[in-house]
């Protein structure tokens, strides 16, 4: 069987060239709105992170219809730390649509992402996006886009791919780089004509791939993903069984309700067969990597492989002073649950129980990905400790020591160069390529991970916020030596108490300080930064002592430096290994591990024995 009425595409791309901005305009040009229906932005970035950071962190499904055949798309995230979701979901889709920027060209997240889809043997379509822009360069960026597919040892069918010149902002595309085109028909037009309609056996025995897992407080779980094979109907008798794990018996479950993807809403439906993406609750055991099949054939589909976690922290119980004032779940219990629940449905997440009954060891793809889960988690009142990050080593086959590495690419003007370059090198940085991008230069390194940690901050300090930087991981090699990646210490708080303005006017000189009058601070806590190496304990709470001569009145005259505000991502780059994050609903705060100043001093000194 073959559904020609039917096409399933994914778009994938580099972060911020692009894919949301698309989607909206397909959304408008194929009828998911009435006609002067007031629309948002990045409708599909729906999270109130991914509006306020204008990126896409899980995948999205949607539909629209054009000429009798209805489009199913899988808008992706382009950010590295989450190409976990493009992974999984490139299982549903019959081929994809690759966006490229028109001025920046191939990134690195645009390699990954394609190479992915090229391995799967997807048919591509490459949308050259933004062409509007003043500094777009289209001839150069095509031939960029060819060299990608060669070294991606992609076939000839693939070499062949279309390529199309779109603005997702003005919503045209032309098959012509000197052409503007007029909406987005010549996009649709291809879509259907190049895209692999959807096959597969309607009568043979039903086979369900799930891709993603969502969640609803009153159904549970609800598994997504596409028909592979046979029809799958509401109220079916079903056996869930797993590629990876052939000896577990088969679950058997029932699915209770169904519902298909119409623009932007879940619709009701009895029946689905092959090609049709459907998402569906009674499961309630489900997984990402499950098969749904008919319970006298349980024949599990092979699920694609997910890359492995290269970044690990520490999440644990808060135990400072200010525990369990500000947070609504603060127990271990409470903590442990969250974290556990959130792998059912973030495949690139691994989460184990640490060396203490309140502490839990979290594994990522990256600092982003792990500090999106604290965000989220403290926006829905958790309170923790998290420690700083740390790499995942890895044995080689002759029993060395390896570590992930990054590859790195930098548009940065000239005059900055130099001060990139000599950081990166002193960061154990290997220099891959420079050459000229339009006005800018472009510079490629290969880095290991944890010597990118701390550096994003004092990247946009050297390039004056000019430069862009972007990274993917590369592949494990062997171990670099020891670094050190930050080269400043801490201030740290001497006593418990609340920050007056002439304890912080005498201590200011000696660093940035993160804290304002009136703080809140206990003993431990880190109140600024040190400029150089080593921490220095400071009392922020001092209190002038009147007398008949000094007067309370004499504070208006102290002119405080404005602190220096830390959002999540800032802090857990800051930190040392010997330091935690304490995350709360209402602040971020960071500390010492050890708050008492006599100990932790002792415990120093004897380290450095």
């Amino acid at each position: 069987m073959v559904r020609e009425d039917l096409r399933n595409i994914a778009i994938i791309a580099h972060v911020d060239h692009g894919k949301t901005t698309l989607v909206d305009e397909m959304l408008k040009q194929g009828g998911a709105y009435r006609e002067n229906q007031a629309t948002e932005e990045r409708v599909m970035d729906s999270g109130d992170i991914e509006k306020e950071r204008g990126i896409t962190i899980l995948a999205k499904n949607t539909s629209i219809h054009y000429k009798d055949v209805k489009i199913n798309i899988i808008d992706t995230p382009g950010h590295a730390d989450f190409s976990g979701e493009v992974e999984r979901i490139l299982k549903m889709v019959n081929g994809v649509l690759l966006l490229v920027d028109a001025a920046e060209g191939p990134m690195p997240q645009t390699r990954f992402v394609l190479e992915r889809a090229l391995e799967l043997g997807h048919r591509v379509i490459v949308v050259i996006n933004k062409i509007d822009r003043p500094d777009a360069r289209l001839e150069e960026v095509q031939d960029e886009v060819l060299e990608l597919l060669i070294d991606l040892n992609a076939t000839d069918d693939q070499l062949d791919s279309p390529m199309l010149f779109c603005s997702g902002r003005a919503g045209t595309a032309s098959l012509s780089a000197d052409e503007q085109g007029v909406n987005l028909e010549p996009l649709f037009e291809k879509i259907i004509d190049y895209i692999p309609a959807p096959e597969g056996e309607e009568q043979e025995p039903l086979q369900l791939l799930v891709s993603s897992i969502d969640y609803n407080e009153f159904v549970g779980r609800i598994g997504i993903g596409r028909i592979e094979r046979g029809t799958l109907r509401q109220n079916q008798d079903v056996c869930i069984v797993n590629y990876h794990s052939p000896d577990k018996n088969p679950v058997r479950t029932r699915i209770v309700s169904m519902y298909q993807f119409e623009a932007l809403s879940r619709v009701a439906c009895e029946t689905a067969c092959v090609g049709d993406i459907v998402c569906f609750s009674g499961a309630e055991d489900i997984s990402i990597g499950d098969t749904i099949t008919d319970i006298n054939v349980p024949e599990a589909l092979p699920f694609v492989k997910i890359s492995e976690p290269v970044v690990e922290m520490t999440f644990s119980v808060n135990d400072g002073p200010f525990a369990g004032k500000e947070g609504k779940f603060v127990t271990s219990r409470q903590l442990r649950a969250r974290l556990y629940k959130e792998t059912l449905r973030d495949v690139s997440l691994r989460v184990r129980d640490g060396d203490t009954t309140d502490s839990f060891l979290v594994a990522g793809r990256g600092e982003m990905h792990l500090s999106i889960l604290l965000e989220n988690m403290r926006r829905e009142g958790y309170e923790m400790l998290v420690s700083a990050p740390r790499v995942l080593y890895k044995k080689d086959d002759q029993g060395r020591k390896t570590e992930p590495a990054e590859r790195v690419i930098i548009d940065v003007p000239d005059t900055y160069m130099g001060a990139v370059m000599e950081t990166l090198g002193s960061r154990k940085g290997t220099l891959v390529d420079m050459g000229q991008h339009g006005d800018r230069m472009r510079i490629i390194y290969t880095i290991p991970s944890r010597c990118l940690f701390g550096y994003r901050s004092q990247f946009m300090t050297d390039t004056h916020g000019e430069g862009v930087m972007n990274s993917v991981f590369e592949d494990y090699v062997p171990f670099q030596g020891e670094i050190s990646t930050r080269y400043t210490g801490s201030l740290v708080a001497f006593e418990k108490g609340v920050a007056t303005a002439y304890a912080l006017y005498s201590v200011q000189d000696r660093g940035d300080m993160f804290i304002t009058t009136g703080a809140a601070v206990y003993e431990g806590m880190i109140v600024g930064e040190n400029p150089k190496i080593g921490d220095i304990v400071v009392n922020v709470c001092k209190e002038k002592h009147l007398t008949s001569i000094r007067s309370s009145g004499a504070d208006e005259k102290l002119i405080l430096t404005p602190p220096r505000q830390m959002g999540l991502e800032q802090a857990i780059e800051f930190i040392n290994a010997d330091e935690l994050v304490e995350v709360t609903p209402k602040n971020i705060r960071l500390r010492k591990k050890i708050l008492d100043t006599q100990t932790r001093l002792k415990t120093e000194a004897k380290l450095r024995k």
